[in-house]
């Protein structure tokens, strides 16, 4: 089967998050777009919202409302406050509801007459986003009440305060706490809490008290371990690509609103986590809302609060550059949706980290413009090398790298998996040891060296002899860099010591994914999750992939008789030559560029794997 491989780029996979101007003038005039925007935009009634906003709509009006404060402490522009009055009334008398949205599945106590903001008007239409939506007009009500000196009389504020207590109320008392599993919306309701009870004329300990339990009760106490780190769990799943860096913006403004140090640890471990996972070049998938879905402006502060808390570039990472500043509609124009995050994002002075972290990571391997990231079982999530992303391929319904012997995969651990890091010469290396089992129940240990010079990046695996023919399953190209934008591929430059061949799968369907064609990974987890767009869990659709396009190596002709070895270099199509033997010291692995000296299987008197490197 021929398919035209199509030139598609990946819609949200855009720039890298630190190229966005960040200067204090680069932000005025993004206000200043804002307010003309604003001003030209604002009804009679003082209706401030996009004339084809539908969904998450509850906050929008009053987001803008915000940056029109802001944009008037910044600038002191004599047309702003009455615009900020006019929309302030219109969200008083048309977006506070205060009589249950019908349907709505998850209130405490019925009939609370607490106010609340709605996903969509209609009653009954999609109440499921009203506690969402709640959250942001809390948000967005609380920089109005900060930043809008001098814009409201005693009495106004008054009754911004008394409605923002009323929602907190609705959020922590008149409902289930955090209903849709959603790490970032839950964490933003503690934000606004601890917002909130700075401006109250009254009750604000008791709110602040508060906020920090349902942190500590509620979000910290279920958080989900992945790759080493725990984390806030994100509808239903450890971590999601859009969603994730979003949360780590409201552990950075909780920090910065309390001075509490539980946000600085948890902001440092999910930040070192996302350095992790991404590769050098920003790329990133996988999550269980979106999967390579990136947010842009709403992840900027909390990728650069903890990117200089670390010493970490995790502004490389690739977000939607379609809402390099705020929410925008379809045709460009401001939505106020995410507001409050921009309020934030200028009032932070940080600058970005640009340095990569020096410090070896577990679950990374990154030297240059090659990085490998390694997912909770120590098998590669993304292999990066000539501007080429690679992602695990499926066998059978089987996903990863790894030998392969009778349609199995060889990568599932069974046992502790054990990594050794070095440093040497320039280069920079990886010993991953794996005990695994095969249908013939035999316990092997597969050892995976990754070496790379910054440039290329050579893997060797080998592996206890198997029976048959078998071969390296080697990744499925998948993305490339084109500059500025990260688009679709079908191919990329690999070479291998051994046969190598790119494969693609010969069935059609769902579960058979083909890289020649121009569907994304995302559209094609979807259509295979349980549930629909936007509720379903893309990356266990995923899992139910049967075969993919696929690099398969055949392991190297000259190999010691007990093991089957497996080379492939990433990053150039210029063929290697590899050498292996038995050596006192252990298994040498010797090419043009380096020799490396792999210990024994036991390992060292704790059993860790021992590794030498030189030129």
């Amino acid at each position: 089967m021929h398919l035209p491989h199509l030139v598609v780029h990946l819609p949200h996979q855009r720039g890298p998050l630190h190229d966005l101007p960040d200067t204090p003038e680069a932000y005025d005039a993004v206000l200043a777009d804002v307010t003309e925007q604003a001003l030209a935009r604002l009804t009679a009634e003082g209706n401030l919202e996009h004339p084809d906003c539908v969904d998450d709509i509850g906050d929008t009006s009053l987001g803008i409302t915000s940056l029109l404060a802001l944009a008037w402490q910044r600038t002191k522009d004599p047309r702003l406050p009455e615009a900020v009055r006019r929309s302030l009334a219109f969200h008083l008398r048309e977006r506070v509801y205060t009589e249950d949205n019908p349907g709505y599945p998850n209130l405490r106590v019925r009939d609370s007459g607490l106010p609340y903001a709605r996903y969509t008007l209609a009653p009954g239409a999609h109440p499921i986003g009203d506690w969402p939506s709640t959250v942001w007009a809390l948000l967005q009500l609380v920089n109005v009440l900060e930043v809008a000196d001098g814009l409201l009389d005693d009495e106004l504020r008054f009754e911004l305060a008394e409605l923002g207590h009323g929602y907190w109320r609705w959020l922590t008392e008149a409902t289930f706490f955090n209903p849709q599993e959603a790490g970032n919306q839950a964490i933003g309701c503690v934000v606004g809490g601890l917002m909130l009870a700075r401006g109250l004329p009254s009750g604000g300990e008791a709110v602040r008290a508060r906020a920090l339990e349902l942190y500590t009760d509620e979000i910290r106490a279920h958080r989900v371990r992945d790759r080493g780190a725990l984390l806030p769990p994100e509808h239903g799943g450890a971590y999601d690509n859009n969603y994730g860096p979003i949360s780590l913006s409201f552990l950075a403004q909780a920090h910065l609103v309390s001075g509490e140090e539980v946000f600085a640890e948890d902001g440092d471990a999910l930040a070192r986590y996302i350095d992790a996972r991404l590769t050098g070049g920003g790329f990133d998938n996988g999550g269980p809302r979106y999967s390579e879905q990136h947010s842009a402006f709403e992840s900027v502060l909390g990728l650069r609060y903890f990117g200089a808390r670390i010493g970490a570039d995790l502004g490389r990472y690739r977000g939607d550059s379609r809402w390099a500043r705020h929410a925008a509609q379809a045709d460009g124009g401001v939505d106020g949706h995410f507001a409050w995050m921009l309020v934030w994002q200028i009032q932070d002075t940080t600058r970005w980290h640009r340095e990569p972290s020096q410090s070896p990571a577990r679950h990374q391997l990154r030297a240059g413009t090659v990085s490998v990231a390694f997912d909770d079982r120590m098998t590669p999530a993304v292999v990066e090398a000539g501007g080429t992303y690679c992602l695990p391929a499926a066998v059978n319904r089987q996903h990863g790298f790894g030998p392969v012997t009778g349609g199995f995969l060889l990568c599932r651990p069974m046992g502790e998996v054990r990594v050794r890091d070095v440093r040497a010469d320039g280069l920079t290396a990886k010993l991953v040891t794996k005990p695994v089992v095969g249908r013939d129940h035999v316990l092997r240990h597969v050892r995976s060296l990754y070496v790379t010079d910054g440039t290329t990046l050579w893997t060797t695996v080998a592996v206890e002899r198997l029976d048959g023919t078998p071969y390296l399953l080697a990744g499925l190209p998948y993305a490339e860099d084109d500059g500025d934008r990260v688009r679709r591929t079908a191919r990329a430059a690999v070479s291998s010591a051994g046969t190598l061949r790119l494969t693609h799968p010969d069935a059609q369907g769902a579960e058979h994914f083909d890289a020649r064609a121009d569907l994304t990974q995302e559209q094609a987890a979807f259509a295979l999750a349980e549930d629909p767009r936007g509720y379903g869990n893309p990356d266990l659709g995923w899992r139910h992939l049967v075969s993919s396009t696929a690099l398969e190596a055949g392991p190297i002709p000259d190999a010691p008789d007990d093991l089957h070895v497996f080379a492939v270099r990433y990053g150039t199509e210029e063929p290697f030559a590899v050498s292996v033997e038995r050596g006192e010291e252990g298994l040498i692995v010797r090419t043009d560029a380096f020799t490396a000296v792999i210990g024994d299987v036991a390992g060292d008197a704790h059993a860790e794997p021992e590794l030498t490197l030189r030129r």
